[in-house]
């Protein structure tokens, strides 16, 4: 059922029949698996990756059919307890697929899924993403439903985490006066509006990610708060950096907030794509077979740790997905960030216990 989606060179580069079987764990992987908070969800943008032997999957595990069989073996890492499903972007899953995804994981796993292209995008675009016409479907509540909410919900059941609906970027033809910008976000903020808070019984974290800065104002984040949608933190080159999206998070949450003294209203969503010094075919030629820390980039390490670290002081629960591309090897980024969020509420706890501050 996944056939489509595996035609990454990199994704089958190294075929055995052996079973698929999890990594062991170092000590100090499976102290940060039990020190970290359990409110905090960390994972991979995908799975498919044979390079991460010794990693995610044993040193002589078994590396075919990785997209269909893995995720077993994956969902064992102390550190990674969520997973992205970015292939439903560009075209539209079953709710047999995704139900078969949860049967293959424990109940406290989490899933983070990316809504279809075909309601994200405001224009059909040819294969090298240029203007093909205007996309009739965007924005669509109905096709929003039946094509992803309705089987991502009856699918993953109680392993679905955040619904994320990555707004592609509107071309500039289309916005070529502040009316037509305004005229984007009203529609923006009145479909997340009119999505529903309960679905079979289960409610629904909603996120959106918006890539067209005109449209990324405080006008925008006022429309959007009374619906509830969770603002993503989308680490991208074509974004601004973790600090500005920090503070247009704090404005979203309250806007009278100052500083740092502020909380979150809802769960954390954090999307770290692509190093902001790559270009993403680039990226990938340069990572692969995406084993090791390539780049490290300890700035957005540290923004993100700073984002954790209000979530769990406004006792919201979190979710950070990470891509090979954003340092060269997304299971070692994480526990990298799971080490820094373990050492943070170390020195917080021993702060506390410090004579001199009693």
């Amino acid at each position: 059922m996944f056939d489509q989606f595996t035609t990454d060179p990199y994704s089958f580069d190294e075929v055995t029949s052996s079973p698929i079987t999890p990594v062991t764990p170092s000590q100090d992987v499976l102290r940060l698996g039990r020190l970290l908070p359990r409110s905090i969800y960390l994972g991979c943008a995908s799975w498919n990756f044979p390079g991460w032997k010794g990693i995610v999957w044993g040193e002589t595990s078994g590396v075919e059919d990785l997209t269909k069989r893995g995720l077993t073996a994956y969902c064992k890492h102390p550190v990674l307890r969520a997973v992205g499903i970015d292939w439903s972007f560009f075209g539209t899953l079953n709710e047999m697929s995704y139900a078969a995804m949860a049967n293959q994981v424990d109940e406290n796993f989490r899933f983070l899924i990316k809504a279809p292209q075909s309601v994200t995008d405001a224009v059909k675009r040819d294969p090298k993403g240029r203007f093909r016409s205007l996309n009739q479907d965007f924005l669509d509540l109905h096709a929003a439903m039946h094509e992803f909410v309705y089987p991502v919900i009856n699918g993953l059941g109680e392993n679905a985490g955040p619904l994320v609906f990555q707004l592609s970027p509107i071309p500039r033809p289309l916005l070529p006066t502040q009316a037509e910008c305004y005229s984007y976000i009203d529609r923006i903020a009145q479909f997340f509006a009119d999505l529903p808070k309960e679905v079979e019984g289960e409610q629904p974290i909603y996120a959106v990610e918006v890539r067209t800065l005109s449209i990324y104002t405080k006008r925008l984040l006022n429309a959007l708060r009374p619906s509830g949608v969770r603002l993503v933190v989308g680490v991208h080159p074509s974004m601004p950096d973790v600090i500005r999206q920090t503070a247009a998070l704090r404005y979203y949450e309250d806007p009278d907030a100052q500083g740092e003294d502020w909380k979150m209203k809802g769960p954390l969503v954090v999307r770290w794509s692509l190093n902001p010094i790559q270009r993403h075919g680039v990226a990938k030629m340069t990572y692969a077979p995406f084993n090791k820390i390539v780049h490290p980039d300890p700035a957005t390490r540290s923004g993100i740790v700073h984002l954790l670290d209000i979530a769990q002081k406004s006792n919201q629960k979190s979710f950070v997905i990470t891509n090979n591309k954003a340092e060269g090897c997304a299971p070692l980024t994480m526990i990298e960030i799971a080490r820094d969020v373990v050492n943070k509420l170390s020195s917080e706890k021993d702060a506390q216990l410090d004579p001199r501050t009693l």
